[in-house]
Parts: C-alpha cells; structure tokens; sequence
C-alpha cells in the first residue's frame, strides 16, 4: 500500500501542477487580457468596426471590394477581398465571374516572368483607365496594380486616392473640395511621424461619400 501511495504521489502532484497552470494560464489568463482590453481598448477589442448609422459594415483593417464608380477603389485582390455575389441558381461567384473559392487571404503569388501577371495587370489598367479616361498609363500610382501579400488590404496611398477623384465627382455627384475633404479626414500619417507612410482608408472614406450622396439626394 506504502509503495502504491509512492507511485501516485509524483502523479498527483503532476496532474495539480498541470490543472492549476491550465486554470491559470487557459482561463484566467484570457479572461484578463479580454477584460482589460475591452476596458482599455473598447473599439479595437471589438474588431475596430466601420459604422454606417450605427450599423457595423465592416472593419477598418480589413478591405473589402468596391466595383462602383462613384466609389473609391482598394488595391488589386487575389481573394476580391472575400467579397462574392450568389446567382439565382445559389452559385457564388466574384465579381469577375469566376467561383467564390470561400474565406480565405493571401496573393496570387505570381512572379514577375508569370505571363498571368502581366495579364492581370493589364486588364486591371484598362478597366482604371474605362473609369478615368483623363488618366495616362504612366500617371497610374503602382499601389494601384500591385496585390498585397495578405489580399486585404485595407489602405491605398494618397496619390491613389487623389487620381481617383475626377472619376468619382463626374458618378457622384459630388464636388472635388468635398471629396478631398472626405479623403483627408481618413488619411493617417507615418507611425510615430517616422515609420511607414501616409495611408488613406478605402472603406472610412467610401461610407462618408455614400453619407455625402444620401444627403446630396
């Protein structure tokens, strides 16, 4: 009986070391780090939401994909920013037709010799081009034919942003002064004035001219 106590002695122990560090560690840990987050943090705790009239559209660090002309472009996305239409049949399909492959992120990862770059990249032009025929090939901003690693970026530069413009104005409705306005209130600058470099925010920028066209209307 003595040596059978022996034996389980060491594993008792074991096994209190192990629910006690999994307690701590598994639950009280979280539970902390969430709690003082939420306190500290409330917006980015709960997943630093867009609202349009109190209604969340999405998430300031995540893109999404915009096709109509009176609105600000993202940059390329081999994923279409998870974004897809369901035809009658219940088919999903992105918006250039192909099937909806699900969630997912990432990029093409093509390399720069890939025939299928150059030809994704010239149809990207053209259709930039259908919608700012005042822009040269030349002029175009690289942001805006270059995917990122992630497929959701959320930013472009403020030179994309501001070549843009016209095309938006002439669909919109909207005046050039109110809409680089828009795009100045959601243009965020270097981290700590150092690190990086200007940004503007795709999806904050294109709930405001929605907000701007409903009130133009």
């Amino acid at each position: 009986m003595e040596r059978l106590k022996s034996l389980l002695h060491p594993l008792g122990q074991a096994f209190s070391v192990t629910l006690i560090f999994m307690l701590i560690c598994g639950l009280g840990y979280p539970l902390l780090m969430n709690g003082l987050s939420g306190l500290l943090f409330p917006a980015q705790a709960k997943g630093s939401l867009v609202l349009a009239d109190g209604v969340p559209v999405g998430s300031r660090f995540v893109g999404q994909e915009f096709t109509e002309d009176c609105f600000l472009k993202g940059r390329p996305s081999a994923v279409h920013y998870n974004t897809y239409l369901e035809q009658a049949d219940g088919a999903k399909v992105y918006s250039d037709g192909t099937p909806f492959t699900g969630v997912a992120s990432g990029s093409a990862n093509y390399g720069p010799s890939n025939p299928l770059l150059t030809q994704r990249v010239q149809e990207d032009m053209k259709r930039f081009l259908t919608a700012n025929p005042e822009v040269k090939p030349e002029d175009i901003p690289t942001d805006l034919m270059t995917a990122s690693g992630s497929g959701l970026d959320p930013h472009i530069t403020p030179a994309s942003a501001a070549i843009q413009l016209p095309g938006i104005a002439e669909a919109s409705g909207l005046s050039m002064d109110t809409l680089e306005q828009i795009v100045a209130d959601h243009t965020e600058g270097k981290l700590l004035g150092v690190f990086g470099e200007e940004t503007v925010n795709v999806l904050e920028v294109n709930v405001d001219i929605a907000k701007a066209m409903n009130e133009l209307g």
